[in-house]
């Protein structure tokens, strides 16, 4: 059932984080400060009450949408080469060293 609205304590249980965190990433949604893996995420949430200060109620979907948000998925390792260390810096032309001594070469 896609519409069913979680409690923030259930839907802290299905991320596997403390309730103190979710309200904690809701906050920072809010501010539009919340990153999860490196990208931008708001969370849409409801809150009732006259002033909007309520219970917190979460749709089980967007629950689902944070924990995809959430996985982890294995990369391979792409392989590279090592650098290679020029004989000649971009710029000089002139040998190198100290003045008045030659170059072994």
């Amino acid at each position: 059932m896609d519409d069913e609205l979680l409690s923030a304590r259930e839907a802290a249980r299905r991320l596997g984080l403390a309730t103190a965190s979710l309200y904690a990433w809701l906050a920072q949604s809010n501010a539009g400060r919340l990153c999860l893996r490196g990208r931008p995420v708001t969370i849409a949430y409801f809150q009732g009450g006259p002033q909007g200060q309520g219970r917190i109620r979460i749709e089980a979907c967007e629950v689902d949408r944070l924990k995809e948000l959430l996985r982890v998925q294995p990369r391979p390792l792409l392989f590279r080469r090592p650098p290679l260390h020029p004989a000649s810096y971009p710029g000089i032309h002139v040998p190198l060293g100290r003045p008045g001594q030659t170059s072994p070469g």
